[in-house]
């Protein structure tokens, strides 16, 4: 048997907090191997990095997920008791609701209406001296998400329901009174769900044929049995932050597009034929979520190394949409690689690895990619910006990573007609 590398330390936490889209993938090019073991919040864990260490970390035979996540992602990133801490035949009956709601139209009309959303938004960005795009694109994205699901939201409580949806995924891994924030906005977001859900269920609102908050409203567990409020809440707030979260891609779309103009010219000219290739590239290029967790389900041996039962594993995200054994040139951005290869369902993996359908992999995978075509549309062709100096380096040890600067456009107006004129 080949023992598993072992990190020198009595706990890696701090190490992974200062840097944790690329410690994972560090050390396990340092160690030659796809796997080795440290200590996280003091508890033992394996730390996995890779397309054959992701599709095996995706084997039910082998890792589960009911909680494995630790308490303060689950108490404000996840919500508890929602379908990512489900297993087997019970997280595949939660996953289908949530794959019912991706259908190529609904995802299609989401997609409308953000940039509907998106327009009304611009036309306050030209009042502006200058706007910090990932902060002006989560209103637009909340009330787009909204409207769709069939959540009602008075003008009066947009900003404030944007702010905690915001607060869920912007601040969930941060420590102190951030973190709190962060909590207090899930309990309350929660509460406000609940109560919409309750007053749907009993029919003192009406919900759009389709929506969301109907679908989960009226879905029964295995037994049966309606979701109770809380969970329920869980799972339509697994719908409206997600989305709202969109904005972490978008922005580094908009920070390519600055980089990278030609891309830009060649979308503002109308020239759509390589734009999903380059939102692909944009979500392997740039980091989003870090690593996800599992625990062995029941001990085996993979590549010599023992997994034992119970241990904590956690699969490196960003690590392996890098990764040199996958992709050609990986620390390059080059959307054409996306006309050539995929990198399958293992290799390129920002929000999860396998089928959707019926592993842990982001059922709102369609969702994300529409939202940030309409995006990278919009950013390109129905307005124009300048980009001020500013720094535009990434804050790696930030979750979720972003520029330093957010992404800053000054003078938004109107796109002119001629194509050449793109800034």
């Amino acid at each position: 048997m080949t023992k598993m590398p072992q990190e020198p330390t009595l706990d890696a936490t701090a190490r992974l907090l200062r840097d944790p889209y690329r410690y994972i993938a560090t050390r396990c090019r340092r160690f030659g191997s796809d796997a080795f073991q440290t200590r996280l919040l003091l508890r033992p864990t394996i730390c996995m990095s890779g397309s054959d260490a992701a599709e095996l970390f995706y084997d039910e035979a082998r890792f589960a997920r009911q909680g494995a996540m630790p308490e303060p992602v689950r108490a404000t990133l996840l919500g508890k008791g929602g379908v990512q801490g489900l297993d087997g035949e019970e997280h595949r009956h939660r996953k289908a609701l949530f794959v019912s709601l991706m259908t190529q139209d609904r995802v299609a009309a989401l997609g409308a209406r953000f940039g509907e959303e998106l327009a009304v938004a611009a036309t306050r960005w030209r009042s502006r001296s200058e706007i910090v795009l990932y902060d002006a694109l989560h209103e637009p994205l909340a009330r787009a998400v909204c409207a769709w699901a069939g959540v009602p939201l008075a003008e009066t409580e947009v900003r404030r329901r944007t702010r905690q949806l915001v607060a869920m995924f912007d601040a969930a891994a941060s420590i102190g009174p951030r973190h709190l924030r962060s909590r207090l906005a899930r309990r309350r977001a929660e509460r406000w769900l609940s109560n919409l859900i309750h007053d749907a269920r009993v029919s003192r609102i009406e919900t759009p044929p389709g929506s969301a908050l109907g679908a989960i409203a009226s879905h029964r567990d295995l037994g049966g049995q309606p979701l109770p409020l809380r969970i329920a809440a869980v799972e339509l707030l697994n719908v409206l932050r997600p989305t709202v979260a969109v904005a972490v891609f978008i922005t580094f779309a908009a920070h390519a597009l600055h980089l990278h103009p030609e891309w830009r010219a060649r979308f503002r000219a109308g020239d759509d034929t390589d734009l999903d290739a380059f939102v692909q590239e944009v979500r392997r290029f740039y980091p989003f979520f870090p690593a996800v967790a599992a625990r062995v389900r029941t001990g085996f041996t993979w590549r010599g190394m023992h997994f034992p039962k119970g241990r904590r594993a956690m699969l490196d995200l960003f690590g392996t949409d890098r990764d040199a054994r996958t992709w050609s040139g990986p620390d390059e951005f080059r959307p054409g690689r996306f006309q050539e290869d995929d990198g399958g369902a293992f290799g390129f993996i920002p929000q999860g690895g396998g089928d959707a359908r019926i592993h842990h992999r982001c059922p709102g995978e369609p969702v994300t990619v529409e939202l940030m075509k309409v995006a990278v549309r919009f950013l390109s062709a129905e307005i124009t910006y300048d980009v001020p100096e500013q720094d535009l380096g990434i804050a790696w040890s930030r979750l979720p990573a972003l520029p330093h600067s957010g992404m800053i456009i000054r003078d938004v107006r109107a796109a002119t007609t001629d194509p050449r004129h793109i800034l």
